[in-house]
């Protein structure tokens, strides 16, 4: 099949291009990189600035990309904004990609309509990135996005791509049971992708002084919760000075980023996750033990038993520093729990194995409406 993998998020369509390229495919990657991550794409999208003369010649860029955007058996959108510019311009190119590709479908990945809702319901979750129980979590990051996904433009072009597209897949189980009242009979579960084959395990080792590592976006710190992570690790640190070491990262490009946590032996994860999403996926793959998001629901929509690798702890502060206290006290904890991680992407992640689920799914959608 011929495959545009349209936008990017935390390397998703570049690993699934990879895997799509190696059962056969011919797939072209179109995007910005995510940004400053940088990931790796064929044709860049990557916009410069919001003044008016780089608007322009983004917008210049697009329009002389489109003829190229064509005839292709699969178009698949990262999120509803797709392209880097308001939601309100956006529907003339989708309806565009539309109309000149034989199927189109969409990413729930991240952010967009119906996680912002599901999250500010207080019911679907116990907590979330909207929520603490029966509490909305306000904050000024947090409001923006209500603002423009539950009430605004972005919010009206997602719920147009949703009903319009052929199909959604849902990434992670908090995308899926966000979706699921409204679109079950087009929606598809399937695991992010992992490339292995990019990654060395780390051997196991004797460990004395445990190496943490935890990564830190300053705008998103408090909506992430790593600002509670990061308090806590160094309570640990403060107590275990020589149990542990702190490698703190903050927005380094992506090899960067990779390089630095390989030389270590636990990353904290997203505190309001149910689940491990790329950047955990990763550390896994390279053998890391995830502290975040490892809740009962992760493991029953891969229905898995016997591999429960992540070390959940609830969203505060005290729950996360009894969890790294833990593994700096118990480091003979690390290896059991590190093989257990190795062994659960390539059971679940392993890129090629995810990409002839993508395959399958788009092929069960082209004959529902042939």
């Amino acid at each position: 099949m011929k495959i545009l993998l349209l936008g990017e998020y935390s390397n998703v369509h570049a690993t699934l291009a990879e895997g799509l390229r190696a059962l056969g495919h011919d797939v072209l990657v179109v995007s910005d990189g995510d940004g400053w991550k940088n990931y790796p794409r064929d044709i860049s999208l990557k916009r410069t600035s919001t003044s008016i003369p780089a608007t322009l010649n983004y917008l210049l860029h697009v329009f002389r990309l489109l003829p190229k955007l064509k005839d292709f058996d699969v178009v698949q959108l990262i999120n509803p904004v797709f392209l880097s510019l308001k939601a309100d311009k956006i529907p003339y190119f989708y309806h565009k990609i539309r109309k000149q590709n034989k199927s189109l479908f969409m990413g729930a990945f991240g952010m967009d309509y119906y996680w912002v809702k599901a999250g500010l319901d207080c019911t679907t979750f116990r907590y979330s990135d909207f929520n603490m129980g029966s509490e909305i979590r306000h904050s000024k990051e947090n409001d923006i996005w209500i603002h423009d996904w539950l009430l605004g433009s972005k919010g009206k072009l997602n719920r147009a791509i949703a009903e319009d597209c052929d199909g959604i897949i849902s990434g992670l189980y908090e995308y899926d049971v966000s979706y699921r009242p409204y679109f079950q009979n087009k929606l598809k579960f399937i695991p992010f992708p992992i490339n292995p084959n990019k990654t060395i395990p780390i051997q196991s080792h004797h460990i004395d002084k445990v190496r943490f590592f935890i990564g830190v976006q300053k705008a998103r710190s408090e909506y992430k919760g790593t600002d509670i992570m990061l308090r806590a690790l160094r309570r640990v640190e403060k107590e275990l000075p020589d149990r542990c070491t702190v490698v703190r990262v903050e927005s380094v490009p992506f090899a960067e980023y990779q390089q630095l946590m390989n030389s270590c032996d636990v990353m904290l994860d997203q505190l309001y996750s149910y689940t491990p999403a790329m950047n955990a996926l990763l550390a896994m793959a390279k053998g890391l033990v995830v502290v975040g998001g490892g809740e009962p629901e992760n493991y029953e929509i891969l229905q898995e038993n016997t591999l429960h690798p992540i070390i959940n702890v609830l969203p505060n502060e005290e729950s996360v520093y009894i969890a790294l206290r833990n593994l700096a006290l118990h480091p003979e904890m690390i290896p059991e729990f590190s093989q257990q991680s190795v062994d659960y992407i390539q059971k679940h992640h392993h890129y090629m194995k995810v990409a002839q689920q993508y395959l399958d799914f788009w092929q069960s959608r082209f004959q529902s409406y042939s």
